[in-house]
């Protein structure tokens, strides 16, 4: 009696867990998506710390009529992002599509006889305790053979065209940038995310404060979404379980 109810007690905790793992997205039953934060990320840290000080001589003539001076802000200096919390550009165009076929074939076949025909006449008083049909000139015979066949094929096509914004996080050492951005779209109750990380070249930053995704070393960009679609587009958690516990 005791044990049956040990092993009730057992089987209903693992029920509630597996039921607490569900409901976790209850509260967002018919409410949209909410946005993930943006404070106490790095992109939030590197734009509200104070940018490094600029390398500038002291003694050098200033003229306070003149257009040209050192900084962004001059008509004529120079706006590419070059510091930590600055905002550059990214622009994301992947045209890319693959198509590979293989196909492997092997056949192999062999055959072996082997028999005594005459030796001293001992194969022919051997062949007569024999059984009908056996004979000494044919002691053995084998055969084999083997076919294998296999084709496989793949097909790819992705097209992405985005833009999106991005902050310097960090300067190294070596004068490559550390960038890192987060762009959110919510349409009714789905909501679209672009995530870029990399590490960029100042010199590789255009006129226009912009660089494209090839010249991004180490580039992560992940381009998804959250929500009611995506919800059921996904297997259920039990599904899941199952796919990767049974063996069949």
């Amino acid at each position: 009696m005791l044990d049956g109810m040990t092993r009730m007690m057992k089987q209903s905790a693992l029920l509630l867990a597996l039921a607490l793992t569900g409901c976790g997205k209850l509260d967002q039953v018919g409410r949209a998506p909410e946005f993930s934060p943006i404070e106490g990320g790095d992109q939030h840290y590197a734009l509200y710390s104070a940018a490094l000080p600029e390398n500038a001589d002291p003694n050098a003539p200033s003229d306070a009529s003149s257009l040209w001076t050192g900084g962004t802000e001059s008509l004529f200096g120079d706006r590419r992002a070059a510091r930590r919390g600055d905002i550059l550009t990214v622009v994301i165009e992947i045209d890319d599509s693959a198509t590979i076929s293989n196909s492997t074939g092997r056949s192999r076949s062999g055959q072996q006889n082997s028999g005594l025909s005459d030796f001293l006449g001992i194969p022919q008083r051997i062949d007569e305790s024999l059984p009908d049909g056996a004979s000494m000139a044919e002691a053995y015979g084998a055969k084999s053979s083997s076919t294998f066949k296999g084709s496989g094929n793949v097909a790819r096509k992705e097209q992405l065209t985005l833009r999106v914004a991005v902050t310097v996080v960090e300067e190294l050492p070596n004068g490559v940038l550390r960038i890192e951005g987060q762009q959110e779209v919510r349409v009714n109750f789905e909501m679209r995310e672009l995530i870029v990380t990399g590490f960029v070249r100042p010199i590789d930053i255009s006129r226009q404060n912009e660089i494209t995704y090839d010249k991004i070393a180490g580039a992560r960009i992940a381009y998804g979404g959250r929500g009611q679609i995506t919800d059921v587009q996904q297997p259920t958690y039990g599904q899941q379980v199952a796919d990767i516990v049974l063996p069949f």
